[in-house]
């Protein structure tokens, strides 16, 4: 009987510690396939590769066999389903990634929720996994971190729920599941179900000779908010599992003031 597949994607690039610690782990239970990013995406979004070739390589790595493209995260999931595996995955996994992944602003800049949106869209079943951990640009983190406490919990994390939704599907209405790990070193808490916080980033750029530049992102980029957002549970030290859907329209289709919206434009297409 073969074990269920699980695509592992993110957009740290396919050498990170955290798709290491996340194959790892989950090997015990699925059958893995990793197709990443060459290099880092980060904040890459939903983006496609536009009128270049996308190259493919396949790599060996310490966990095994890897797909390792020049593209974006997003790509990687569409060349995976349509062109590299042999069978359609029991689930998506994107992650880990290194440093949070909060509010909405997050969501939909994200390469690793970007990636896990994709694939919900082809209707399967997916996991953002984040280890919110501040990061500077240039730090050149890699597998030194595999021995990382909190690394290592979010890949248990992943693992429990992917057995989870393989076995019981996802929870109603939810397309995706986002979770954030706080930093061990902060102390882990517990675990909440949250909301994306619907605050945006402060002036995050800094100024270099040649211009500005996103330097370092941490916890202390996130506005304050109400104690049920992403934010706030992984800055008091709790596990966050806040449920996305795909849906990026309104509950209320029809409103007054929409409507006189529709009327305002029909003179338009009448002429």
């Amino acid at each position: 009987m073969k074990r269920p597949l699980a695509l592992l994607v993110n957009d740290d690039g396919v050498h990170s510690a955290g798709i290491t610690a996340l194959r790892e782990e989950l090997a015990n239970d699925f059958e893995c396939l990793v197709v990443a990013p060459s290099r880092e995406r980060s904040g890459i979004g939903k983006a496609l590769t536009v009128g270049e070739v996308v190259k493919v390589e396949k790599l060996m790595t310490q966990v095994g066999e890897v797909y390792s493209i020049d593209g974006t995260p997003a790509d990687a999931v569409l060349l995976a389903l349509h062109k590299l595996l042999d069978r359609r995955p029991d689930i998506v996994v994107a992650g880990i990634n290194l440093g949070p992944n909060l509010g909405i602003d997050d969501i939909l800049n994200s390469g690793t929720i970007g990636a896990a949106m994709e694939a919900a869209i082809h209707g399967i079943p997916s996991i953002a996994i984040s280890y919110a951990i501040a990061r500077e640009f240039d730090d050149g983190i890699a597998l030194q971190m595999l021995s990382d406490p909190g690394l290592r919990l979010a890949a248990k994390i992943a693992r429990t729920l992917s057995k989870l939704i393989v076995g019981e599907g996802m929870p109603e209405d939810v397309d995706v599941l986002s979770i954030n790990v706080p930093d061990y070193r902060i102390g882990i808490r517990g675990i909440k179900i949250t909301r994306p916080s619907k605050k945006g980033y402060p002036d995050i750029h800094v100024a270099r000779e040649e211009g500005y530049a996103i330097a370092r992102w941490d916890l202390t980029l996130y506005p304050e908010d109400s104690e049920d957002t992403d934010v706030e549970a992984v800055r008091s030290g709790y596990v966050s599992l806040t449920p996305l859907n795909l849906s990026l329209t309104t509950k209320t289709q029809r409103t007054e003031r929409l409507e006189r919206f529709a009327e305002a434009l029909k003179s338009l297409i009448e002429l």
